[in-house]
């Protein structure tokens, strides 16, 4: 009788996985977010809760989730009636999502909701949350702002001019960058600098734009604090006052404006000639073809973008609204700061939205060094940009064509390894 037990474990987790559609009038809710079990009962008892027909949130691992969408889609049935999950994961699943474009989504920036037609006709997904980066500068910082410069809307060449100006009035540099071995200086250069000034972050990796890019970067970091190559999270160095001017991701700024509220300011990183590039990570919210509830599932996406709600998935999952909110007075004034700053952004004419990498795989780690590597030749080692960006496009290259990865944006999709032109 022992030998039963597995068979029956294993025929109860076969029933899980088809579903059992028949018996649950809940909408189940199929999600790579929000995985700590703290953040996913959050999410059942603080968000999804006051959806009326009710709903049955599941956070599995990515593997787990991919598998059960796949096999529901393959078996042309299912239970799963809402896919959450982010921008990469929903592109393993693009060809069986349900076209959502009679959904209201006006109240999202357009730059944005057009990330969810994952290069089709069709809008594939709904943005659901967001996590980015920010500008941040001391209140003090602010009098030395160039003189008709708007902090929502800041140049590359305002942003040098400012550390400058501070530099020169302070009697030594106040910019600071997350230079240290553990700092995302990495993102900021595929996410930031050169999508703004190339509209690319590979294939336009040495190109003419890429290079006035780096020299516009070497413009400033004769700005930056020396011992910057050793910050790894920003709020620290905001905090004990060694840097009034700064950029970092929204989790590792927090504690500056949580400590000293009253005392800093956040806002969009700055504009180049292609645009305000900023490299967003995007979850969404997908309903799968075999959906058991086609209508349901469409009306818990809608609960999921009020306002109220959006704002309930913040305090569960420190992921912010794609919607504009109102924030209210008992949120950590980490949020209070940067939820209007993120909202600026995003919203921005000259958006330019920078999808994390994908496809990599296993080369994640080497495609990030390339970037690191190219900083510190030119930037700390001061060698030529021009030779530098030469050299190192070509192990892009050969990293490209050894992963297969097609294009992400802001590049244009390819058939392929994305070209290293």
């Amino acid at each position: 009788m022992k030998s039963f037990k597995p068979i029956l474990g294993a025929i109860s987790g076969l029933a899980l996985m088809l579903g059992a559609g028949s018996v649950q009038a809940e909408v189940l809710f199929w999600s790579t977010q929000a995985q700590p079990v703290e953040e996913t009962q959050k999410m059942r008892d603080e968000v999804v809760a006051g959806f009326e027909a009710g709903v049955d949130y599941q956070a599995p691992e990515s593997g787990p989730w991919l598998t059960r969408a796949q096999a529901e889609l393959s078996a042309g049935s299912g239970a799963v009636g809402v896919l959450g999950g982010l921008h990469g994961d929903l592109t393993a699943v693009r060809g069986g999502l349900a076209d959502l474009s009679d959904i209201d989504i006006s109240a999202i920036p357009a730059e944005l909701a057009a990330l969810g037609k994952l290069d089709t006709e069709q809008q594939k997904y709904i943005p659901w949350m967001q996590a980015t980066f920010l500008m941040v500068a001391n209140k003090k910082a602010l009098a030395y702002l160039p003189e008709g410069a708007d902090l929502n809307a800041l140049t590359y060449d305002q942003l040098i001019d400012w550390a400058k100006a501070m530099a020169e009035g302070e009697g030594g540099p106040k910019f600071g960058f997350p230079a240290g071995p553990k700092g995302l200086k990495h993102r900021f250069f595929q996410g930031f600098l050169l999508p703004s000034y190339t509209g690319s972050t590979v294939s336009e990796f040495r190109s003419a734009e890429a290079e006035e890019a780096w020299g516009k970067f070497r413009e400033l970091w004769q700005y930056a604090n020396p011992a910057s190559t050793n910050y790894n999270f920003m709020q620290e160095q905001l905090v004990n006052d060694e840097v009034w001017l700064t950029f970092d991701h929204i989790a590792r700024i927090s504690e500056a404006f949580n400590t000293r509220p009253d005392d800093f300011v956040a806002f969009p990183v700055p504009a180049g000639p292609k645009g305000r590039g900023f490299m967003t990570v995007v979850a969404g919210m997908g309903v799968p073809e075999t959906a058991p509830d086609m209508a349901e599932a469409k009306a818990l996406i809608d609960y999921m973008l009020k306002p109220e709600t959006q704002l309930a998935t913040l305090r569960a999952t420190n992921f912010y609204p794609v919607v504009s909110v109102d924030m209210p007075d008992d949120v950590p004034a980490s949020v209070k700061a940067s939820g209007p700053a993120i909202a600026a952004m995003t919203a921005a004419e000259d958006a330019l939205p920078v999808l994390l990498p994908m496809g990599m795989g296993d080369l994640n780690g080497q495609f990030n060094q390339v970037y690191v590597d190219t900083f510190e030749q030119i930037i700390l080692a001061g060698r030529e940009i021009r030779p530098t960006l030469e050299q190192q496009a070509e192990a892009l290259r050969a990293l490209m064509d050894e992963a297969q990865a097609p294009c992400w944006l802001p590049d244009a999709p390819s058939e392929g390894a994305c070209p290293v032109n």
